[in-house]
């Protein structure tokens, strides 16, 4: 509190010591040109330009999944694997004619793991992939 009243009084005796902002005003303007130029500003909008999203088909469905090869890939998410595990085992009580292949995508969600996908591509007929939020 004492340290509060000692800066009031003293802050208003500092600010009459400076010249003040009017006579440094006036100063400057003694010393410059009768045209000033005003600065010019560039603003940017935060908004930007979004780019154009190019619409891809979605790729062509199987009529049936018998003797077929489903890639289950799990990224990593804390407890997916317990779910994606689970459904593997459903497949395989449910709809014993499909292979169920599981794997554990290298890296988290945003990584690629291009070993993983060229594996799916040569082997696999679909893919369920866990993605966490």
């Amino acid at each position: 509190m004492k340290l509060r009243f000692v800066i009031f009084l003293i802050a208003p005796l500092c600010a009459g010591l400076w010249p003040s902002n009017q006579v440094m005003a006036k100063e400057r303007k003694k010393s410059e040109p009768a045209t000033a130029i005003e600065p010019k500003f560039t603003v940017l909008s935060p908004l930007g330009t979004p780019p154009a999203i190019k619409m891809l088909a979605m790729a062509p469905r199987p009529n049936t999944l018998d003797d077929r090869t489903v890639y289950i890939v799990d990224d990593g998410f804390v407890g997916g694997d317990v779910l994606l595990k689970e459904m593997g085992a459903w497949f395989n009580r449910n709809m014993p004619n499909v292979n169920i292949v599981y794997r554990r995508k290298a890296g988290g969600f945003p990584d690629e793991d291009p070993a993983l996908w060229a594996e799916i591509k040569a082997k696999g007929d679909a893919v369920i992939m866990g993605v966490g939020h």
